[in-house]
């Protein structure tokens, strides 16, 4: 029997509210120790102050959040089927001829919806104020640029022929290689020379390799304070590229990726963080699958704390399933696509199978 309009919408409310609370308790507590850290690294820092720590730490903790919301509905949805069974309000639910998947509906609508809401509002959100804590927080503790992306493959064409260029890393918020090696081709493939240098800066139209040491095979190696390379790639599409995947927003990432593959790039990290994020309502909707497979015992019954326990478990098993696939999927091994979405399928499979052994036997 499918649940009712008004029936509904109560459950979804409650299920809603209890969610908000404890994200919003999470909320709270990540900004509070993170104010408190950032307070103490603020003695060494003469321009700041009480005010301006709790501002920045204001931008940080949304992508902090971002990353527990799972939790957050998991854990609200065994407490609000909890109260729900405790007062007896899923014992009249039944007794009208509702079975579990009828009064499920409510809260897997309120986990989809909370997915597509926090995929396509909040991350963007939280990617924006990310970025303006990374510039603030360089501002009021005097830090240089931060070494980002580690060993860095560039391939191009030019005017000057084909050349690769290999970095040990990049300088973040800049499009600037450390430690490059630039092998240099003619139009056939044939092997041109070699230059070494400890940075290389791209301006518009070319690379500037700064102390330069060039290699040929039929000319002694030759140093140069400066040496430019012809390129068609911009300063600000390889800039982009080297921004870590979890600080671009989601409606920049196909652009992203589009952009970081034409300048010979890796995308697979920003290809597995869209995937990752597009995959975000189902998994949120397995963790209202295991909630409700670990919640829906009455109390007279007992073991209802071994139940919810063990609720806990499978979701934090669940995330640390996810994190192995997004490792396995970064490095190679797993298709983006599998790696982001079989979390989610998994969980989601499992929590039916579950609710279907207590259902229906």
């Amino acid at each position: 029997m499918l649940i009712g309009p008004t029936l509904g919408q109560y459950f979804a409310k409650r299920f809603l509210t209890t969610i908000g609370v404890v994200f919003g308790t999470v909320f709270i507590l990540v900004y509070t120790l993170d104010f408190v850290e950032l307070m103490r690294r603020a003695g060494d820092a003469p321009n700041a102050s009480a005010h301006l720590m709790a501002w920045l730490s204001l931008l940080r903790t949304p992508s902090v959040t971002e990353e527990v919301l799972p939790f957050a509905v998991l854990f609200g949805s065994i407490a609000t089927l909890l109260n729900l069974s405790r007062r007896l309000e899923l014992v009249i639910a039944r007794s009208v001829g509702i079975s579990a998947w009828g009064f499920l509906q409510p809260p897997v609508i309120v986990a989809l919806l909370l997915g597509v809401i926090s995929v396509t509002l909040y991350n963007p959100l939280s990617a924006t104020l990310r970025h303006r804590a990374a510039t603030l927080e360089a501002t009021i503790f005097s830090q240089g640029s931060s070494l980002s992306r580690q060993n860095i493959w560039i391939r191009q064409r030019s005017i000057d022929g084909q050349a690769i260029l290999r970095a040990s890393s990049a300088i973040d918020e800049t499009a600037t290689l450390v430690n490059v090696t630039v092998f240099l081709f003619d139009d056939k493939g044939g092997f041109l020379e070699r230059i070494e240098a400890p940075s290389a800066q791209l301006f518009d139209g070319y690379w500037e390799l700064v102390n330069a040491r060039v290699m040929s095979l039929n000319e002694e190696p030759r140093a140069h304070n400066s040496y430019l390379l012809a390129t068609t790639l911009a300063p600000a599409q390889v800039r982009q590229s080297f921004t870590a995947a979890s600080s671009v927003s989601f409606w920049q990432l196909p652009d992203v990726i589009e952009r970081t593959e034409q300048a010979g790039l890796d995308a697979r990290p920003y290809r597995l963080q869209y995937e990752v994020l597009m995959a975000r309502p189902l998994l949120l909707v397995a963790m209202v699958l295991i909630a409700a497979s670990v919640s829906l015992r009455f109390f007279r019954f007992g073991g209802v704390a071994k139940l919810v326990l063990g609720g806990v478990v499978a979701g934090f098993v669940l995330y640390v399933a996810t994190e192995i696939m997004q490792d396995l999927g970064g490095a190679g091994i797993l298709s983006p696509t599998v790696a982001a979405w079989l979390p989610g399928v998994v969980g989601s499979l499992l929590g039916v199978l579950a609710l279907l052994y207590q259902e229906d036997g």
